[in-house]
């Protein structure tokens, strides 16, 4: 008969210890794990987590994505979507309910061709395949240029638009080929292959206009960058937009960003080679025109130093330096006599300088103008001192009590004392006043008064 234990031995859980507990023990057992499924339940409350559920045939489970993760998220989840996602097992405490703490979330078969584009990326880099010293120069003027691509497609129609108008000398062929479908690889394989053994081509452009990752993922196939590969004539890639990145590119010799930019790469441009042309015409003529200045100079010089060795040139020299000295002794002579003449004449005016006659005419014309400016220095003397007075006349003039008075105004005074008034509750009434004005006195005797 077994013993019930006592209080004591029992180890008794409450629910939230036991919920943690098997949190740690899933998050800590469980390792990162991927799940594919069925999207259902999403919700997003405004704190930006996202909560939704991953569904099979069979079963399901709840899911939680918080607000950083989400960021990364290149879509908007909805019902029924396909997802691939990446997470940890854990509990969530407050209900008991295991759930999948998503990281990381991409649509199914979207991540399952990248993963396989990225799968084969390395494969082949490993290989070599897309090793810079394994790939062709390009020739700088092709004669012939070879477009794999659709012959009812717009890459075909600006590929030739572009050749046409940068390089028209170089002939086009064009290999028609599928670029989208599972026909696709086998026929750029096939294409690849035909134009290398026939050799007609001096380069080839492998294009196709923009698309979806399906519609391109002809060019991430295995067959098709070995082909590339194995190619005698160098391979030019323009596939999808700018942002398109294929296996093909990768393994190709250049890769353009665009058709246009594939053709763009293969040819040099028609304008920059007629400007270059132009340059070297130019340098060409500069080149002859400094040649021929420089001969030109060469001769000039032998000429001279001929000239100039033959026995009439010494003969002309000679006479000439006799006539020279010639001339400057006849100018010698001249100078010489000037400058007697100017001492004759420095020396008379010196004389005539010191002689009394001289300094009293200097001395009276001295005292003339200094009479002048005596008479002229006190004419303005006076005239200032007048001007001044007339100012000072008229401000007394203008501050004078009797100018007030001839305004009519009146000074008002009392009588018994000559005390002046100026304020009506200064005299009483039956006091005798007196009112100077501009012409006169007035007395009056006050009959009443106004404060």
């Amino acid at each position: 008969m077994s013993q019930t234990p006592s209080a004591a031995e029992r180890t008794v859980y409450t629910v939230s210890r036991l919920n943690h507990d098997v949190r740690l023990l899933l998050e800590k057992r469980i390792p990162v794990v991927w799940i594919e499924g069925e999207l259902s339940n999403f919700s997003q409350p405004a704190s930006g987590h996202w909560y939704f559920s991953l569904k099979d045939r069979e079963a399901s489970v709840r899911c939680a994505m918080f607000r950083m993760r989400t960021l990364g998220v290149g879509f908007t989840p909805r019902a029924g979507q396909h997802v691939l996602a990446r997470g940890r097992v854990s509990l969530y405490e407050a209900r008991g309910e295991y759930q999948l703490i998503v990281e990381h979330l991409e649509e199914a078969g979207l991540g399952a061709r990248q993963r396989e584009f990225e799968r084969l990326k390395v494969k082949l880099a490993a290989e070599g395949l897309f090793a810079e010293e394994r790939k062709h120069r390009l020739p700088r003027f092709p004669a012939r240029i070879g477009v794999l691509t659709s012959p009812t497609g717009a890459a075909v129609r600006d590929i030739l638009h572009v050749l046409r108008r940068r390089f028209p000398p170089a002939a086009v062929l064009v290999y028609p080929t599928p670029v989208q479908g599972a026909a696709a690889a086998p026929a750029i394989v096939d294409a690849l292959a035909q134009a290398s053994q026939r050799g007609e081509c001096e380069v080839l452009i492998l294009a196709r206009g923009g698309g979806s990752l399906e519609d391109l993922w002809a060019f991430n196939d295995e067959r098709v960058a070995r082909a590339i590969c194995a190619s005698a004539i160098p391979v030019v890639t323009g596939i999808g937009h700018e942002i398109d990145f294929t296996i093909a590119d990768f393994a190709a010799d250049a890769r353009a960003p665009t058709p246009t930019g594939a053709a763009e790469l293969v040819t040099p441009d028609r304008g920059d080679l007629l400007q270059a042309l132009d340059k070297t015409t130019d340098r060409l003529r500069l080149g002859a025109q400094r040649e021929l200045r420089a001969l030109a100079a060469r001769l000039a010089h032998a000429a001279k130093r001929l000239h100039l060795a033959h026995p009439g040139a010494q003969l002309e020299q000679r006479a000439q330096r006799l006539d020279d000295l010639e001339r400057r002794l006849a100018r010698a002579h001249r100078t010489s006599l000037d400058v007697q003449r100017q001492r004759m004449r420095d020396a008379h005016a010196r004389l005539v300088r010191h002689s009394p006659e001289h300094r009293i005419r200097a001395y009276g014309a001295r005292h003339a103008a200094l009479a002048v400016r005596l008479e002229h220095a006190a004419v303005q003397r006076l005239s200032g001192i007048a001007h001044r007075l007339g100012l000072a006349g008229r401000a007394l003039d203008a501050v004078s009590p009797l100018k007030t008075l001839e305004r009519g105004f009146a000074i008002v005074t009392r009588t018994a004392d000559g005390a002046l008034l100026t304020r009506a509750d200064a005299v009483g009434i039956g006091e005798d006043i007196e009112a100077r004005l501009a012409h006169g006195r007035l007395r009056a005797r006050v009959t009443g008064r106004d404060p």
